[in-house]
């Protein structure tokens, strides 16, 4: 048997780092071990029984078909409408519906990253946008956010001296996973300014912009001069726990949606049917589902920081998203895996996001077991 000569482009991406301690998880949970798997990003809520509800009556009313490329057009124009409310001048010629934000982001991507292109990333960032850049040839230059417990405004010079006209793309994650930072207007615009002095175009990746603590998320898109070169990306796999149907979107100018629907058609084709309807009954009648969840998430993240207070660990509070970053051995992938082995808690190392000495942690999950996760992680000396 020859063996394959594999393309560059693969070989120079890693698996995910996330998904691997969670095979890891699910493969001691297959041995008769109880492991609180705090791991995958994933909301512990049910998708709102509305919006099932609609998925079973599309399929039923016949909705199994191909739809357009870019997406059903009420779900484009619904999408338009939410995406005016937060400010943004666009209209359903603006957006692709996509099989999940993952999806719209990679697009992106290709569509506008040539090999040796610079793209500026804020660390820590969510481990697949480093695959992407990789995959599209593109090179890293990242800012670490850490000395400022991950906040962004005070990070601003730090990204001033970073970027330059060399810069092709800025990637801005607010709410931010992993550290669920949300940044302030002053440090967007700030980004703002800095865009438009090095033409830079920025994608904004807002798919947790509804899961926020007592603080309200800025479009970029929203902001003077950012129009015309911001690629917003959302989904509905966090905000209304959607994560297994696969639905997200991009907004951006006319002329990156005809570039990006080329590869959008020539790929996954179109997103599902059906799901895209469900995705209508979301859009515009989940908001109690969503404020129950929202609520949900806050409790857990003040219950976790007094917690871990109880034993003199400092956790960054973030006001968004449903992610920590815990401050944990400088060597942090053996800390999370002596945590999975030992203590049976599943957390994902920070240095897979681009910050060593930290461990992610998603509380998306039970009161109950994120009281038996820190219970656990003390015992066996891990805080």
């Amino acid at each position: 048997m020859s063996d394959f000569d594999f393309a560059d482009r693969v070989e120079r991406v890693e698996p995910s780092a996330t998904l691997a301690i969670s095979n890891l998880a699910s493969e001691l949970e297959a041995d008769g071990i109880d492991v609180v798997d705090l791991s995958v990003g994933e909301p512990d809520f049910p998708t709102p029984q509305n919006v099932v509800e609609a998925g079973q009556d599309a399929m039923a009313s016949g909705h199994t078909g191909y739809t357009s490329s870019n997406g059903v057009p009420e779900l484009r124009e619904a999408i338009a409408e939410k995406l005016r409310g937060d400010g943004i001048d666009c209209t359903s010629d603006n957006v692709i519906v996509t099989p999940g934000g993952k999806q719209a982001l990679f697009e992106t991507f290709q569509s506008l990253i040539d090999d040796g292109d610079e793209v500026a990333l804020l660390d820590p960032a969510w481990v697949s946008y480093e695959a992407m850049v990789k995959l599209s040839g593109g090179s890293l230059n990242r800012v670490d956010l850490a000395p400022y417990d991950f906040q962004l405004e005070p990070a601003l010079d730090d990204l001033s001296e970073a970027v330059s006209d060399d810069t092709e793309l800025l990637v801005v994650n607010s709410p931010s996973n992993p550290t669920g930072a949300v940044y302030s207007d002053e440090a967007l615009e700030g980004v703002r300014d800095l865009a438009v002095e090095h033409d830079i175009k920025v994608i904004s990746d807002e798919i947790y912009e509804q899961i926020t603590y007592g603080v309200e998320q800025t479009s970029l898109a929203s902001l003077d001069g950012m129009g015309d070169r911001t690629i917003t990306i959302n989904g509905f796999s966090k905000a209304y726990s959607m994560t297994g149907w696969r639905l997200g979107y991009l907004c951006a100018p006319e002329e990156l949606v005809s570039q990006a629907a080329k590869l959008h058609s020539h790929s996954v084709s179109c997103a599902v049917n059906f799901v895209q309807r469900a995705g209508i009954e979301a859009i515009t009648d989940t908001d109690d589902a969503v404020t129950e969840m929202r609520d949900a998430f806050r409790e857990r993240r003040d219950m976790l920081v007094d917690l871990f207070a109880e034993h003199d660990v400092d956790v960054p509070v973030g006001d968004g998203a449903f992610y920590m970053m815990i401050p944990v051995d400088e060597d942090d992938q053996a800390w999370c895996e002596g945590a999975i082995e030992d203590a049976h808690v599943a957390t994902v190392p920070g240095s897979a996001f681009g910050s060593p000495g930290y461990a992610r942690i998603s509380y998306a999950a039970s009161e109950e077991r994120l009281r038996e996760a820190v219970d656990r992680l003390a015992t066996h000396g891990y805080i």
